[in-house]
């Protein structure tokens, strides 16, 4: 293409659902009362494994980390998303849009790795349960998540780095409520071909991979409890097991639905496409995060009596 055509983007605009402006003042108020919900059961959720030695454990560790890290990639797009909805500030400059496109693809690397970790964790809980005070000590568990933190900033800094670099000619309209990466190479006047072959190499490796490891870890677990003689302890470890089982099947489902959808939804029209896949990026980056930490309180006893330990030590100093 001929360089004199093409021009530099400073910023670019992030359409989400302007077409429908009624939806926006719903969406604005739905997206402020579920950040507020994922602040505080996230948080709540954090202070409770640190301080309630009960929660001190390879598996409340990892959910600790899950917590945490929901705070992060919610705090990095659902500001920016709730101005443009109230204020009908679109625009978002190249930066903004390069760091909104790290911590989104960094968060949603590192989650994968975690959920696989814990899948792990519940593995050798269930399935060796005299060796899992040796296999998931304090180092091992410590170097599980400090691997998935890394790997996944690793894996958004190649991805970030390699979609910002391509020139964009000019077109400057995302049709979406954040920088998403998908959205933003369909801009790029470049061949693309090699950030498609990474982003392939990404999803086995942070999507498939763990997923695989989650499915084989509960083959053996469900193969380990249908042997257990005791109905009691059935019961226990599918309780343990339930709250991560959901919370995969949510994070996963919705990963699924929203890369591997049909391409007969193109008939639905521009308009209606836009507005699906706006729900389903707001169901993917506010109703995951926010329903992570009421799954395991409410599927969970030791979560239960941490958070009423708490709640009762904050009303005895006050």
């Amino acid at each position: 293409m001929d360089k004199r055509n093409q021009t530099f983007v400073r910023e670019f605009i992030l359409l989400g659902l302007s077409g429908y402006p009624k939806l926006e003042i719903m969406f604005f108020a739905l997206i402020l009362v579920m950040y507020v919900v994922i602040l505080i059961g996230n948080g709540v959720l954090i202070i409770a494994s640190i301080f309630d030695s009960r929660l001190h454990t390879p598996m409340y560790f990892f959910l600790g980390n899950l917590s945490f890290l929901d705070i992060c990639y919610t705090s990095s797009s659902i500001p920016s998303t709730l101005v443009s909805l109230i204020s009908k500030k679109r625009n978002i400059s190249f930066s903004g849009c390069a760091v909104q496109m790290f911590f989104g693809f960094a968060m949603g690397s590192t989650e994968c790795l975690l959920l696989g970790m814990m899948a792990f964790d519940r593995y050798v809980a269930i399935c060796n349960p005299l060796r899992y005070p040796i296999v998931m000590s304090k180092v091992a568990y410590v170097l599980m998540a400090s691997i998935s933190w890394l790997s996944g900033g690793i894996n958004s800094i190649v991805q970030t780095s390699l979609a910002m670099q391509l020139p964009f000619c000019g077109n400057n309209i995302i049709n979406h409520f954040l920088c998403e990466i998908l959205a933003v190479l369909k801009l790029a006047c470049a061949d693309i071909s090699l950030n498609i072959v990474t982003l392939a190499v990404s999803n086995i490796a942070f999507l498939v991979l763990p997923l695989l490891v989650i499915i084989f870890s509960y083959m053996f677990i469900l193969y380990t409890i249908l042997r257990m003689k005791s109905a009691t302890g059935r019961h226990k470890a599918f309780s343990t097991c339930s709250a991560h089982l959901t919370v995969v099947i949510i994070f996963y489902g919705t990963i699924f639905f929203m890369y591997a959808k049909p391409k007969s939804q193109d008939l639905l029209g521009k308009d209606n496409l836009q507005a699906t896949e706006g729900l389903v990026s707001m169901f993917y980056g506010v109703v995951t995060p926010m329903l992570n930490p009421i799954i395991y309180s409410l599927r969970n006893k030791d979560v239960k009596a941490a958070m009423k330990y708490l709640l009762s030590r904050k009303a005895i100093n006050q």
